[in-house]
């Protein structure tokens, strides 16, 4: 994984919070410079590792520790707060301040001179992602692996992850252009000067570049993105999204517009042009009412309805069965009440004779039904007596 050639580094990344200061490109975390590149810009970032015969144009300045590959060479200071790791035929116009260790290799050019807190060592070092590669193999490769996760920690300097800067191989970087033949991202938060161009570019979230962007393919630009220039991309899509200005024309082969986005300059599209509106919460609340769970809630008052229905029916019923009832029982003993003349003892005494008289009425139902069993046995015993006296004949 060597800087030279065709590396890992396949696009011109640019990380959230990085700005342009001055003549300088200030990043919260590392940078890595492709091969062949040439970066008119100072750079100052955590952790510098600059490619084979890079040109930088301004001073270095790394808190942590700083690499420069064969061939390098830096038009300014060199300010390196951890080691430092210098490849042969080097050259460094300004002064180089080590605070750790420095190796260096042959013939390499310090103009005016440099010093090191740590040990120095004349040597052809080791590129530094290949030696931590060389490291990280063995250690796997004899079982160890808590050293090589302990290890893996320390590189990535323990929790505090941040992404670098990646800049490609033939890259050019300066205040005017940043030119890469590979696509571009800029994170969130950043301030760029210069034109952005790339084979297809996306702008993060509440930036502002001071440059026009052009790619060959698609170019997105994010919410609350301020750019002061014009957007033009041969034959994709330019995507500009809701809250952000382009301070310039827009050009492309397809055009998708946001609400809320403002160009000041002229729209043309070889395509199709879309302005899309975003629709009101209200809106996109009714339509996440799912229609099955609304056919199921009004199955549900109608079933409840149904059962309030029924109920009340019944409820009915048995009011008119007790009405019914309370009918048949007043009209009992209207039947038998005497005149009104009578009085309450008159009414007592019907009721005495119409209870006995009930009585009466039930033994005499009685006394008819034992008579009529013995009329029937009676009846049946001359049948028997004849049936036993054929047999006896026989």
């Amino acid at each position: 994984m060597s800087l030279r050639g065709d590396g890992p580094i396949e696009e011109l990344s640019i990380p959230s919070g990085t700005t342009v200061e001055e003549h300088d490109v200030v990043v919260d975390g590392d940078v890595l410079v492709g091969g062949q590149s040439t970066v008119e810009l100072g750079v100052r970032g955590r952790n510098v590792a600059i490619g084979e015969r890079v040109s930088v144009g301004d001073d270095i300045e790394a808190e942590g520790d700083c690499r420069l590959d064969t061939w390098c060479s830096v038009d300014g200071n060199v300010l390196v707060g951890e080691d430092a790791y210098l490849g042969e035929r080097v050259t460094v116009t300004g002064r180089l301040m080590v605070s750790g260790d420095l190796d260096i290799g042959d013939d390499v050019t310090i103009e005016e001179g440099f010093e090191a807190n740590g040990w120095i060592v004349i040597r052809n070092p080791v590129p530094t992602i290949v030696f931590y590669f060389i490291v990280l193999s063995q250690l796997l490769r004899v079982g160890e692996t808590d050293a090589a996760d302990e290890l893996a920690e320390a590189l990535a300097d323990g929790d505090d992850v941040r992404d670098p800067l990646l800049v490609p191989r033939s890259a050019e970087i300066s205040d005017d252009a940043w030119r890469v033949s590979t696509p571009a991202t800029v994170g969130d938060d950043c301030r760029l000067h210069g034109n952005l161009r790339a084979a297809s570019i996306r702008v993060g979230e509440r930036n502002e570049v001071f440059g026009s962007l052009r790619a060959r393919e698609d170019v997105t630009v994010g919410a609350d993105t301020v750019i002061h220039g014009d957007v033009t991309t041969r034959g994709g899509t330019v995507t500009v999204e809701s809250g952000a200005r382009v301070l310039g024309d827009v050009s492309a082969g397809d055009l998708v517009v946001y609400d809320g986005a403002e160009i000041q300059g002229t729209l043309r599209a070889r395509g199709e042009m879309k302005l899309i509106q975003e629709t009101e919460e209200a809106d996109d609340d009714a339509d996440e009412t799912d229609p099955a769970d609304a056919d199921e809630a009004a199955d549900d008052e109608a079933s409840e309805t149904d059962l309030d229905d029924s109920d009340e029916v019944a409820a009915d019923d048995a009011d008119a069965d007790t009405n019914g009832d309370e009918s048949e029982t007043d009209d009992e003993p209207v039947e038998d009440e005497p005149p009104a003349s009578g009085g309450a003892d008159g009414r007592e005494a019907d009721d005495d004779e119409t209870v006995n008289g009930e009585a009466v009425t039930e033994a005499d139902a009685n006394e008819a039904d034992d008579e009529t069993a013995e009329e029937a046995v009676e009846e049946a015993a001359p049948v028997t007596a004849d049936a036993a006296t054929a047999e006896d004949e026989s």
